[in-house]
């Protein structure tokens, strides 16, 4: 018998574009948003759910205001990752939740806290490779790179790996994930029409053929002012173990995207390709040196 689990997706855009409303209003209406976006999900059979990066906000990395420290949270025990963890429970569901994390005071990550269907804290990722592209990706004021590893999680609907955002660009860590077991890895973005966009449908679904997964991408959609970065271009999508873009979302709303995931296809393709098995470790040495 098949094993086939329903994942799915959600982007969205903030509030009219508008991110120079009072932070709280943006974030409470974020929240708001999101809680129906998951209960659609959760209605069409999801059974593992991922939102986009930062979900609970503008992508604030556009400014250089200290204001934006106001989102920072505990992980797991801050507000919004107890309340997701609760409806993650509600709706049994697995989730990965990305949210603004405060370690200690000043100390601050690019995090996504993954909740089994039973509303568990499983563990969380840091994102690990940070940005620092003017104008309008200023990260490394706002985030440590990550110090967490590449951790997978076991969860009721299989394992689960998540690498966020600019990380995509990145083929080491997406090859250790697989390593590490993972059978679906989410990339939870923020990412605007221009320089990368043709990136978007390429390197992912390489990562899914070279390491034999399942790899969920999703992105915002619209402008977000005053800063107008440019057009967080949505196409949310599931990408199979063959590089194949099985479900994608449209370009220019908010977007619930549900797609069955045929696990038993990641053994097949990894029996065909053997790509783990003929790796030359002992070869690789200079990928981790400070050349």
């Amino acid at each position: 018998m098949a094993r086939v689990v329903k994942g799915g997706l959600i982007q969205a855009a903030i509030p009219d574009g508008d991110a120079s409303r009072p932070i709280d209003e943006i974030r409470q209406s974020m929240i708001d948003k999101h809680v129906v976006l998951l209960a659609e999900a959760a209605e069409r059979g999801a059974q593992v759910v991922c939102l986009q990066e930062l979900f609970y906000g503008p992508y604030f990395c556009a400014d250089q205001d200290a204001k934006w420290y106001q989102l920072t949270e505990q992980v797991p025990d801050g507000p919004t990752c107890r309340q997701f963890g609760d409806l993650a429970r509600e709706h049994g569901v697995v989730l990965v939740l990305p949210v603004y994390e405060e370690e200690i005071a000043g100390v601050y990550y690019n995090t996504a806290a993954v909740y089994d269907a039973d509303g568990s804290y499983l563990g969380k990722y840091r994102k690990h490779h940070i940005p620092h592209c003017a104008p309008g990706f200023w990260e490394k004021f706002f985030f440590k790179p990550g110090n967490l590893g590449y951790p997978v999680f076991e969860t009721a609907f299989g394992n689960v790996g998540v690498y966020i955002c600019y990380d995509r660009h990145f083929p080491e860590g997406a090859r250790i994930l697989g390593l590490n077991g993972a059978e679906i890895v989410f990339n939870p973005s923020a990412t605007v029409a221009g320089l990368s966009e043709y990136l978007w449908e390429l390197e992912q679904p390489a990562h899914a053929v070279a390491n034999g997964y399942f790899i969920g991408a999703i992105n915002r959609v619209g402008h977000e002012n005053p800063w107008d970065i440019g057009e967080f271009y949505g196409k949310s999508y599931f990408a199979d173990p063959r590089g194949e873009i099985i479900a994608q979302a449209p370009r220019d709303r908010d977007a619930v995207v549900v797609a069955d995931l045929d696990l038993d296809m990641i053994e097949e393709v990894r029996q065909t390709w053997q790509f783990f098995r003929d790796r030359r470790p002992e070869t690789y040495d200079e990928i981790a040196a400070l050349l």
